[in-house]
């Protein structure tokens, strides 16, 4: 059998993106979920996060990676478009199951082009020429899993900088967790929109028993048609239904950092449950934004947008509270410490 690199199957992968653009929740949502998040956070942590200045910071980076696809060059497209959903029912094409997928995006990735090269009749050719990530099924959660990482990191550099940091170290240490968890909550905001962990994201697609809407502005009036129709996210009631953040849990426990993958499979398993409950509230008439139509859609929405404010508060919580000491960089500041006064004494 002819070996592939990793290179060759990242391409071999990489097949016929559609030619659309999927968002998920227009800007007003996305803030919503930020400012949400940061409602959550306890009184006792960090006050640089929790500052007016800050606050509207982390609340306007919910938009930024919906900002890059103002550029239409392919390179940028092909690192940025997968991170913002995952074909969930896709990965039955492969014979894939969420609960047995690597941590590793690019091990996924190889793994996907493997599936693709052994039954290159099920599925299509490559187009070069064409954006082409559609097939990579998504790569939702692990731009999740791997922005929690950054945000850990940013921490326990913090936690250095202020034992033997200057101040403009720790300024821009904190300046770096405030973008991490401004662009990180883009993509939490993606995973509770349940178009956006679906095959279904633009209209129903395949049999279609119940007669759910094929019309393809379906997913453009969930992200912010609906919320525009009926004057925005009541953010103020919102935050009145928020617990206090706290550690990421799974299976009842605290999770592990290195699990933090599964939390992510698991959420987004859960909202591709809420799909055809969508459908069906579009069916009925529910997601109409006329008063006559009742609250039944708007208390859909706006609980999916609290999902993701209150489940980015808890890994921003967890991510404060499990970062690890920086050792490396200590060990750098006490030697640069060590040296400053060796010269002063000279």
């Amino acid at each position: 059998m002819k070996k592939f690199s990793i290179y060759t199957l990242t391409l071999l992968a990489c097949i016929q993106f559609n030619t659309h653009v999927a968002l998920a929740w227009d800007y007003e949502g996305h803030r919503a979920v930020n400012e949400l998040a940061l409602a959550s956070l306890p009184t006792n942590f960090p006050a640089f996060l929790l500052a007016p200045e800050a606050v509207a910071r982390v609340a306007f980076l919910a938009g930024e990676p919906d900002r890059w696809r103002n550029t239409p060059d392919l390179p940028l497209a092909h690192y940025s478009f997968p991170d913002h959903y995952m074909d969930f029912e896709q990965l039955a094409d492969y014979g894939l199951k969420p609960d047995m997928l690597p941590v590793f995006r690019y091990d996924f990735i190889a793994q996907l082009a493997l599936i693709r090269q052994a039954n290159s009749e099920k599925f299509s050719a490559a187009d070069p020429g064409k954006d082409h990530t559609r097939e990579l099924v998504g790569l939702l959660p692990w731009a999740i899993t791997e922005n929690y990482s950054k945000l850990k990191s940013g921490f326990s550099y913090l936690k250095a900088f202020e034992e033997a940091g200057t101040p403009e170290e720790i300024a821009n240490a904190q300046a770096n967790i405030i973008y991490v968890l401004g662009t990180m909550g883009h993509y939490v905001g993606d995973a509770s929109q349940p178009l956006h962990v679906t095959k279904h994201h633009h209209g129903w697609v395949g049999e279609n028993p119940n007669q759910y809407t094929t019309d393809f502005g379906f997913h453009s009036w969930i992200d912010g048609g609906f919320f525009n129709k009926i004057g925005g996210v009541n953010l103020a009631q919102l935050k009145g239904k928020l617990r206090p953040a706290q550690l990421v849990a799974i299976n009842g426990r605290p999770a592990k950092p290195e699990e933090m993958f599964q939390v992510a499979m698991i959420f987004i398993k859960e909202q591709n449950k809420l799909v055809e409950p969508l459908y069906q509230l579009q069916k009925d008439k529910k997601l109409t934004g006329e008063a006559e139509a009742g609250p039944e859609g708007r208390e859909f929405l706006e609980n999916q947008l609290l999902k993701s404010g209150q489940w980015l508060g808890d890994i921003c919580y967890t991510a404060w509270q499990q970062a690890p000491p920086d050792t490396y960089l200590k060990g750098q500041l006490a030697r640069r410490k060590h040296a400053a006064a060796l010269a002063e004494k000279k």
